[in-house]
Protein backbone atom coordinates (compact mmCIF):
# COMPACT_ATOMS: atom_id res chain seq x y z
CA UNK A 1 0.00 0.00 0.00
CA UNK A 2 1.19 3.69 -0.86
CA UNK A 3 1.73 5.54 2.63
CA UNK A 4 -2.07 7.43 2.08
CA UNK A 5 -3.68 4.16 1.59
CA UNK A 6 -1.79 2.95 4.67
CA UNK A 7 -3.36 6.26 6.52
CA UNK A 8 -6.97 5.72 5.01
CA UNK A 9 -6.72 1.73 6.42
CA UNK A 10 -5.29 3.31 9.71
CA UNK A 11 -8.25 6.15 10.12
CA UNK A 12 -10.98 3.52 9.46
CA UNK A 13 -9.70 1.93 12.19
CA UNK A 14 -9.87 4.66 14.74
CA UNK A 15 -13.26 5.60 13.43
CA UNK A 16 -14.81 2.38 14.10
CA UNK A 17 -13.04 2.05 17.18
CA UNK A 18 -12.22 5.08 18.97
CA UNK A 19 -9.25 5.61 20.31
CA UNK A 20 -8.99 8.42 23.20
CA UNK A 21 -5.72 10.34 23.50
CA UNK A 22 -4.38 9.24 19.76
CA UNK A 23 -3.19 12.58 18.80
CA UNK A 24 -3.41 15.54 21.27
CA UNK A 25 -1.70 17.42 23.38
CA UNK A 26 -2.04 17.95 27.37
CA UNK A 27 -4.96 20.14 27.14
CA UNK A 28 -8.99 20.17 26.92
CA UNK A 29 -10.61 21.39 23.76
CA UNK A 30 -11.54 24.75 23.66
CA UNK A 31 -14.70 25.52 25.96
CA UNK A 32 -17.06 27.93 24.38
CA UNK A 33 -20.31 29.13 26.49
CA UNK A 34 -23.67 26.81 25.58
CA UNK A 35 -21.61 24.43 23.74
CA UNK A 36 -21.94 20.87 24.58
CA UNK A 37 -19.45 18.21 23.31
CA UNK A 38 -20.85 14.80 22.80
CA UNK A 39 -18.74 12.24 24.43
CA UNK A 40 -18.33 9.84 21.38
CA UNK A 41 -16.93 13.20 19.71
CA UNK A 42 -14.59 13.72 22.77
CA UNK A 43 -13.17 10.66 21.96
CA UNK A 44 -12.37 11.08 18.52
CA UNK A 45 -10.70 14.13 19.36
CA UNK A 46 -7.60 13.89 17.02
CA UNK A 47 -5.83 16.72 16.76
CA UNK A 48 -2.79 18.05 18.01
CA UNK A 49 -4.18 21.69 18.99
CA UNK A 50 -6.88 24.05 17.70
CA UNK A 51 -7.77 25.56 14.71
CA UNK A 52 -10.71 27.54 16.23
CA UNK A 53 -9.60 30.86 16.57
CA UNK A 54 -12.56 33.15 17.71
CA UNK A 55 -11.00 36.00 16.29
CA UNK A 56 -10.72 34.92 12.89
CA UNK A 57 -14.50 33.77 12.78
CA UNK A 58 -16.51 37.06 12.61
CA UNK A 59 -19.01 37.68 9.68
CA UNK A 60 -19.94 34.01 10.04
CA UNK A 61 -17.75 33.07 7.24
CA UNK A 62 -17.89 30.02 5.27
CA UNK A 63 -15.38 27.56 6.40
CA UNK A 64 -14.04 24.31 4.65
CA UNK A 65 -12.38 21.91 7.22
CA UNK A 66 -10.19 18.92 5.68
CA UNK A 67 -10.50 15.98 7.36
CA UNK A 68 -13.64 15.98 9.74
CA UNK A 69 -12.27 13.50 12.00
CA UNK A 70 -15.02 12.89 14.77
CA UNK A 71 -16.80 16.02 14.11
CA UNK A 72 -15.70 18.27 16.76
CA UNK A 73 -13.98 21.32 14.94
CA UNK A 74 -16.90 21.52 12.54
CA UNK A 75 -18.97 21.48 15.28
CA UNK A 76 -16.98 24.06 16.79
CA UNK A 77 -16.75 26.57 13.22
CA UNK A 78 -20.79 25.81 13.20
CA UNK A 79 -20.99 27.56 16.75
CA UNK A 80 -19.37 31.02 15.55
CA UNK A 81 -21.29 30.23 11.93
CA UNK A 82 -24.78 29.21 12.49
CA UNK A 83 -26.70 28.78 8.92
CA UNK A 84 -27.26 26.46 6.26
CA UNK A 85 -23.82 24.87 5.26
CA UNK A 86 -21.63 27.15 6.64
CA UNK A 87 -19.08 24.63 7.53
CA UNK A 88 -17.70 22.13 4.36
CA UNK A 89 -16.20 19.34 6.35
CA UNK A 90 -14.45 16.78 3.33
CA UNK A 91 -13.00 13.37 4.37
CA UNK A 92 -11.87 10.51 2.00
CA UNK A 93 -12.58 8.02 4.43
CA UNK A 94 -16.30 6.42 4.71
CA UNK A 95 -16.30 5.41 7.83
CA UNK A 96 -14.90 8.66 9.61
CA UNK A 97 -17.57 10.93 7.27
CA UNK A 98 -20.33 8.45 9.14
CA UNK A 99 -18.94 8.53 12.60
CA UNK A 100 -18.88 12.15 12.13
CA UNK A 101 -22.30 12.36 10.94
CA UNK A 102 -23.69 10.56 14.08
CA UNK A 103 -21.55 12.59 16.30
CA UNK A 104 -23.18 16.09 14.75
CA UNK A 105 -26.76 14.39 15.02
CA UNK A 106 -26.30 13.31 18.61
CA UNK A 107 -24.59 17.05 18.94
CA UNK A 108 -27.79 18.52 17.77
CA UNK A 109 -29.75 16.86 20.15
CA UNK A 110 -28.27 18.20 23.01
CA UNK A 111 -27.34 21.45 21.63
CA UNK A 112 -30.75 23.44 20.95
CA UNK A 113 -28.62 26.05 18.92
CA UNK A 114 -27.04 23.45 16.45
CA UNK A 115 -28.93 22.18 13.39
CA UNK A 116 -26.92 19.46 11.58
CA UNK A 117 -27.39 21.51 8.41
CA UNK A 118 -24.66 24.08 9.72
CA UNK A 119 -22.26 21.12 8.44
CA UNK A 120 -22.10 19.61 5.06
CA UNK A 121 -19.80 16.41 5.27
CA UNK A 122 -18.27 15.71 1.24
CA UNK A 123 -16.35 12.96 -0.16
CA UNK A 124 -12.93 13.91 -1.00
CA UNK A 125 -9.09 14.86 -0.42
CA UNK A 126 -6.75 17.94 0.32
CA UNK A 127 -5.67 16.77 -3.19
CA UNK A 128 -8.90 18.11 -4.88
CA UNK A 129 -11.14 19.66 -2.93
CA UNK A 130 -14.62 19.34 -4.48
CA UNK A 131 -15.38 23.46 -4.20
CA UNK A 132 -14.83 26.11 -6.58
CA UNK A 133 -12.28 28.62 -6.68
CA UNK A 134 -12.09 31.44 -4.27
CA UNK A 135 -14.92 30.42 -2.69
CA UNK A 136 -14.91 29.99 1.20
CA UNK A 137 -13.51 32.11 3.82
CA UNK A 138 -11.74 30.13 6.02
CA UNK A 139 -9.85 26.65 5.35
CA UNK A 140 -8.54 24.59 8.62
CA UNK A 141 -6.90 21.35 9.41
CA UNK A 142 -5.70 19.46 12.30
CA UNK A 143 -2.87 17.10 11.96
CA UNK A 144 -3.44 15.80 8.80
CA UNK A 145 -0.99 17.72 6.54
CA UNK A 146 1.93 16.75 8.61
CA UNK A 147 1.36 13.31 7.45
CA UNK A 148 1.92 14.09 3.88
CA UNK A 149 5.01 14.18 1.53
CA UNK A 150 6.52 17.41 1.26
CA UNK A 151 5.80 17.51 -2.70
CA UNK A 152 2.25 16.08 -1.76
CA UNK A 153 2.09 18.67 1.37
CA UNK A 154 2.70 21.46 -1.58
CA UNK A 155 -0.61 20.06 -3.78
CA UNK A 156 -2.33 20.02 -0.37
CA UNK A 157 -1.83 23.98 0.12
CA UNK A 158 -1.90 24.39 -3.44
CA UNK A 159 -5.05 23.69 -3.13
CA UNK A 160 -6.19 25.34 -0.16
CA UNK A 161 -4.94 28.02 -1.87
CA UNK A 162 -6.75 27.85 -4.75
CA UNK A 163 -10.28 27.77 -2.99
CA UNK A 164 -9.60 30.55 -0.50
CA UNK A 165 -11.02 34.02 -1.71
CA UNK A 166 -8.57 36.73 -1.41
CA UNK A 167 -7.18 37.41 1.87
CA UNK A 168 -8.99 34.38 3.14
CA UNK A 169 -7.08 32.80 5.68
CA UNK A 170 -5.69 28.91 5.84
CA UNK A 171 -5.75 27.66 9.82
CA UNK A 172 -3.75 24.76 10.40
CA UNK A 173 -2.78 23.25 13.48
CA UNK A 174 0.30 20.21 13.01
CA UNK A 175 2.87 18.44 14.68
CA UNK A 176 6.58 20.21 13.97
CA UNK A 177 10.24 18.30 14.63
CA UNK A 178 12.94 20.54 16.29
CA UNK A 179 15.24 18.38 14.11
CA UNK A 180 14.96 16.50 10.95
CA UNK A 181 13.18 13.40 11.26
CA UNK A 182 15.40 10.33 10.51
CA UNK A 183 14.25 8.40 7.43
CA UNK A 184 14.27 4.92 9.11
CA UNK A 185 11.02 6.96 10.95
CA UNK A 186 10.09 8.43 7.94
CA UNK A 187 9.78 5.51 6.05
CA UNK A 188 7.27 4.25 8.65
CA UNK A 189 3.99 4.47 7.03
CA UNK A 190 1.76 3.22 10.56
CA UNK A 191 3.55 5.92 12.67
CA UNK A 192 3.29 8.74 9.69
CA UNK A 193 -0.07 8.29 9.86
CA UNK A 194 -0.02 8.26 13.64
CA UNK A 195 1.18 11.76 13.19
CA UNK A 196 4.71 11.15 14.65
CA UNK A 197 7.06 10.64 11.76
CA UNK A 198 6.02 12.86 8.60
CA UNK A 199 6.27 16.23 10.54
CA UNK A 200 8.86 18.78 9.39
CA UNK A 201 11.05 21.58 11.36
CA UNK A 202 9.59 24.77 11.71
CA UNK A 203 11.56 26.66 9.04
CA UNK A 204 10.51 23.79 6.31
CA UNK A 205 6.82 24.36 7.39
CA UNK A 206 6.40 27.69 7.17
CA UNK A 207 8.40 27.83 3.89
CA UNK A 208 6.36 25.29 2.39
CA UNK A 209 3.12 27.71 3.08
CA UNK A 210 5.43 31.05 1.35
CA UNK A 211 6.31 28.71 -1.50
CA UNK A 212 2.67 28.03 -2.77
CA UNK A 213 1.83 32.51 -2.38
CA UNK A 214 1.00 33.08 1.35
CA UNK A 215 2.05 36.41 2.00
CA UNK A 216 1.47 36.73 5.70
CA UNK A 217 1.82 34.05 8.57
CA UNK A 218 0.60 34.30 12.08
CA UNK A 219 1.92 31.90 14.62
CA UNK A 220 -0.82 31.37 17.42
CA UNK A 221 0.95 28.84 19.79
CA UNK A 222 4.06 26.90 19.72
CA UNK A 223 3.98 24.12 23.11
CA UNK A 224 5.24 20.23 23.55
CA UNK A 225 3.48 17.62 21.77
CA UNK A 226 5.18 14.07 22.21
CA UNK A 227 9.06 12.96 22.26
CA UNK A 228 10.20 10.04 19.95
CA UNK A 229 12.71 8.30 22.78
CA UNK A 230 15.87 6.56 21.65
CA UNK A 231 14.47 2.96 22.70
CA UNK A 232 11.39 2.91 21.28
CA UNK A 233 12.23 4.41 17.96
CA UNK A 234 15.82 3.81 17.27
CA UNK A 235 17.51 7.17 18.09
CA UNK A 236 20.53 8.34 19.47
CA UNK A 237 19.13 11.05 21.47
CA UNK A 238 15.40 12.10 22.21
CA UNK A 239 13.35 13.95 19.77
CA UNK A 240 10.90 16.45 20.46
CA UNK A 241 7.40 17.21 18.63
CA UNK A 242 5.95 20.68 18.70
CA UNK A 243 2.26 21.25 18.05
CA UNK A 244 2.10 24.46 15.78
CA UNK A 245 -1.02 26.55 14.90
CA UNK A 246 -0.78 29.13 12.84
CA UNK A 247 -3.08 31.64 10.66
CA UNK A 248 -1.79 32.05 6.78
CA UNK A 249 -3.42 34.52 4.78
CA UNK A 250 -3.88 34.97 0.78
CA UNK A 251 -2.42 38.15 0.22
CA UNK A 252 0.63 39.16 -1.58
CA UNK A 253 3.83 38.24 -0.50
CA UNK A 254 5.64 41.53 -0.41
CA UNK A 255 8.80 42.58 -2.54
CA UNK A 256 11.21 42.53 0.45
CA UNK A 257 9.65 38.51 1.22
CA UNK A 258 6.90 37.30 3.62
CA UNK A 259 5.77 38.68 7.08
CA UNK A 260 5.34 35.65 9.39
CA UNK A 261 4.30 36.71 13.26
CA UNK A 262 5.86 34.89 15.91
CA UNK A 263 5.28 37.21 18.63
CA UNK A 264 8.16 39.19 18.88
CA UNK A 265 8.20 43.52 19.43
CA UNK A 266 10.54 46.28 18.73
CA UNK A 267 10.99 49.06 21.26
CA UNK A 268 12.68 52.07 20.54
CA UNK A 269 14.57 53.36 23.80
CA UNK A 270 16.92 56.18 22.16
CA UNK A 271 16.47 59.83 23.04
CA UNK A 272 13.44 60.84 20.78
CA UNK A 273 9.98 60.52 21.06
CA UNK A 274 9.51 58.40 18.22
CA UNK A 275 11.67 56.43 15.77
CA UNK A 276 10.24 56.30 12.07
CA UNK A 277 12.68 53.69 9.98
CA UNK A 278 11.43 55.14 6.72
CA UNK A 279 10.27 51.89 5.42
CA UNK A 280 6.40 51.98 7.21
CA UNK A 281 7.31 51.69 10.59
CA UNK A 282 7.04 54.39 13.60
CA UNK A 283 7.99 53.32 16.96
CA UNK A 284 7.45 55.86 20.19
CA UNK A 285 9.92 55.68 22.71
CA UNK A 286 9.48 52.80 25.07
CA UNK A 287 6.57 50.96 23.80
CA UNK A 288 6.49 47.87 22.43
CA UNK A 289 5.44 47.26 18.58
CA UNK A 290 4.53 43.63 17.38
CA UNK A 291 6.81 43.35 13.91
CA UNK A 292 7.23 40.11 12.10
CA UNK A 293 10.34 38.69 12.04
CA UNK A 294 11.65 40.11 8.67
CA UNK A 295 11.01 43.74 10.59
CA UNK A 296 12.68 42.46 13.60
CA UNK A 297 15.79 41.10 11.72
CA UNK A 298 15.83 44.87 10.01
CA UNK A 299 15.28 47.18 13.22
CA UNK A 300 18.06 44.54 14.90
CA UNK A 301 20.34 45.06 12.56
CA UNK A 302 20.35 48.88 12.38
CA UNK A 303 23.57 50.51 14.02
CA UNK A 304 22.98 52.34 17.22
CA UNK A 305 21.64 49.87 19.32
CA UNK A 306 18.78 52.19 20.05
CA UNK A 307 15.77 49.51 19.27
CA UNK A 308 15.44 46.39 21.22
CA UNK A 309 14.03 43.35 19.91
CA UNK A 310 12.08 41.06 22.19
CA UNK A 311 11.98 37.09 22.08
CA UNK A 312 9.48 35.46 20.05
CA UNK A 313 6.61 34.13 22.04
CA UNK A 314 4.86 31.97 20.16
CA UNK A 315 1.43 33.40 20.66
CA UNK A 316 0.83 36.43 18.42
CA UNK A 317 -2.43 37.43 18.53
CA UNK A 318 -2.35 40.69 16.28
CA UNK A 319 -1.64 43.69 15.30
CA UNK A 320 1.81 45.24 14.27
CA UNK A 321 3.68 46.45 11.74
CA UNK A 322 2.30 45.01 8.46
Amino acid sequence: MSYLETTAKFYTEVAEQPQVGLCCVQSSPVQFPGLKIPRQMQEMNYGCGTTVHPTELAGEPTVLYVGVGGGLEALQFAYFCRRLGAVIAVDPVEAMRQAATRNLEIAAQINPWFDVSFVEIRPGDAFTLPVADASVDVVAQNCLFNIFEPADLTKALQEAYRVLKPGGRLIMSDPIATSPIPEHLRQDERLRAMCLSGALTYEEYTQHLVDVGFGQVEIRAKRPYRVLDCQTYNLSEPLLLESLDSVAFKVLIPEDGACIFTGKTAIYVGAEEFFDDSAGHLLQRGVPAAVCDKTAKNLGSLPGKEILITDSTWHYTGGGCC
